[in-house]
């Protein structure tokens, strides 16, 4: 019952976002949020090299994966692999987040296409380990797919925490429910 507003900003260090609240009986049940536009360009994600690194392979310990990098506020590597639950996001998640590539780290998001508006993901976030969500990388890897023709720009994201839908026109748009998870009293 902070405001009786339904679209609101709040500032983050990626900047100000503007944020729609839809409310049901008096309660917040959901929010979207404008998360910007992503940002391809190696130097500003931070990311060694020349141009946007678009369905690259990226050489990990023997082995080379087929990634694609991006800033969405903070770094990400997103990863497309056929089964998200047999990949061993424990193994590769902390040696991609590391790799000399990434002079700031990245975080990495392992994407299963269930169809080209439904993906299913593992995140593997910088500096924790694997996550139960990550709503950067929810528009991250919607933005990544649609880039390389494997999604559309409408998509409900499933990761271990819940279900996220993302819009991409020239910004990404994130929708996800809104829980109360705590109460208190500002002085």
């Amino acid at each position: 019952n902070i405001t009786r507003k339904n679209v609101i900003l709040v500032e983050t260090l990626a900047g100000n976002r503007e944020t729609w609240l839809t409310v049901k009986n008096g309660e917040v049940n959901a929010v979207k949020v404008d998360m910007g536009a992503p940002v391809w360009e190696r130097n500003l994600i931070p990311m060694l090299g020349h141009g946007d690194c678009i369905d690259e392979d990226l050489k990990v310990d023997g082995d080379s994966f087929k990634v694609t990098c991006l800033s969405v506020g903070n770094p990400h590597c997103v990863v497309f692999v056929p089964s998200v639950d047999s990949f061993p996001v424990e193994i590769v998640g902390p040696k991609i987040e590391n790799h000399s590539a990434f002079p700031k780290r990245t975080n990495v998001e392992f994407v299963q296409i269930l169809s080209s508006g439904e993906l299913k993901v593992r995140v593997w976030e910088r500096g924790c380990g694997e996550t139960a969500a990550c709503g950067t990388g929810a528009c991250a890897i919607v933005a990544a797919g649609s880039r390389l023709n494997k999604t559309g720009k409408n998509v409900a994201v499933h990761l271990a925490g819940g279900d996220l839908n993302i819009e991409y026109s020239k910004n990404l748009f994130l929708s996800g429910p809104a829980e109360k998870v705590f109460e208190g009293n500002l002085p």
